[in-house]
């Protein structure tokens, strides 16, 4: 399958025989949930495990140094990714895993009675339920941000609604219901000016756009690696280097110590000391990969061509009347839609039947499923592997759930 992009001057992009989890007539429009993964990232985790595999930063054997090696220069690829250094990035298991240890070692350890969390309408449960968390422990407050009209976070509210008395903001990059953009940089600013330390949860923007955390200003700054085209169960916490070491440690054990005794233990700097116990090894190994990958195709032009089948989507899915169509106009990648009297997971049901795979329900983001006035959408969402008639198929499958509902 050729893959048509926005500007008709470049190069066609061709990749989905780079992916051998995609079957010829399949359309998998499920990448917001989880990305396929490339040969080069399946090629070096089979590697990883196979020739290569040791432990890292403890034997004194020659795999185990050439190990250590590559591992530390998996970090090295991810901080060129975000425009950081080495030593302010973290390896988590995940998104999640990172808000809670900022909000377990930063915010729980800095807020008081009296404090408030800023977060938004549209935030995914894990933006949430951690500052929730910390919130009914120490006693402080959290305020949400609304939407717009065209449903991204209203950020003329936010500044509205900032007061000395917050002291955090969290919010989404991509929104991973809407596909809606928000503006960091103006919500750092925002947020700074406030005298608030701001969290971005890049979840569903690593993969379709170049990501500069100097430039946008930010204090953290959250990614997974399954929705980058790299395995699960490795993510990435970027911080502020002065914040970092600031931060008492997330986890005790092995590796995050400088001495143990029984009577006191002393910790490594950062990053290390929020890396406690054997790391995900393969997996920052297959996440460099993935960052290889998405980086020949490059992120501007992935984002072109997503952008283009969005437009698509939107204009097929809304030639259809019973059928509504969420988010913006130019939502990066995914499109949520509802359609009357059908349930989602009907409409997920029937879609499957024609081979095309999309995500049905609440998309962990319940607080924003009550704001829209639903109790779940379908979700189609786009990776480099789709193209046209992906989304002719989608059409044609939901012309057919209408045909089926009347």
């Amino acid at each position: 399958m050729t893959v048509l992009i926005a500007d008709p001057a470049a190069r066609p992009l061709d990749v989905v025989a780079d992916f051998p989890a995609i079957p010829p007539g399949w359309a998998y429009l499920d990448t917001a949930a989880t990305a396929q993964k490339p040969r080069a990232v399946i090629d070096a985790i089979t590697r990883g495990y196979d020739t290569d595999y040791a432990t890292v930063h403890r034997g004194v054997y020659q795999r185990s140094a050439d190990m250590t090696l590559a591992y530390e220069a998996a970090r090295e690829t991810v901080a060129r990714f975000v425009n950081a250094t080495p030593d302010e990035i973290v390896f988590v298991r995940g998104a999640t895993e990172a808000i809670n240890l900022v909000a377990q070692s930063f915010a729980a350890t800095r807020l008081t009675a009296g404090d408030r969390i800023l977060l938004s309408t549209l935030e995914h449960h894990s933006n949430i339920v951690p500052w929730q968390m910390v919130a009914e422990r120490v006693g402080a407050a959290i305020d949400v941000v609304p939407l717009t009209a065209d449903q991204r976070i209203d950020l003329d509210a936010m500044a509205r609604m900032l007061r000395p008395e917050h002291k955090l903001v969290a919010l989404a990059h991509v929104s991973n219901v809407l596909g809606s953009m928000l503006d960091v940089r103006r919500a750092s600013e925002l947020a700074h000016a406030a005298g608030a330390t701001i969290l971005i949860d890049g979840c569903q923007a690593v993969a379709r756009l170049p990501v500069d955390v100097r430039a946008l200003g930010c204090d953290f700054y959250v990614f997974s690696g399954h929705k980058l085209y790299g395995p699960t169960g490795i993510g990435v916490l970027w911080g502020r280097r002065a914040l970092l070491d600031s931060m008492p440690p997330y986890q005790g054990g092995g590796s995050m110590i400088d001495r143990v005794s029984f009577e006191r233990t002393t910790y490594a700097p950062a990053p290390t000391r929020f890396e406690a116990g054997t790391p995900h090894i393969v997996g920052a190994l297959g996440l460099a990969a993935a960052i290889g990958y998405v980086q020949g195709i490059g992120l501007e032009r992935i984002h072109a061509h997503e952008t283009a089948l969005v437009a698509q989507a939107r204009e097929a899915l809304g030639r259809i009347n019973s059928v509504r169509v969420l988010g913006p106009a130019d939502s990066a990648g995914i499109v949520s839609f509802a359609m009357e009297g059908v349930h989602p997971h009907d409409i997920g049901t029937i879609l499957d039947e024609s081979k095309v795979a999309i995500r049905a329900g609440h998309h962990c983001a319940q607080p924003l499923m009550a704001a829209l006035g639903v109790e779940a959408t379908a979700r189609a969402s786009f990776g480099v592997y789709n193209g046209p008639d992906d989304v002719a198929a989608l059409a044609a499958g939901i012309e057919r759930v209408a045909r089926i509902f009347g």
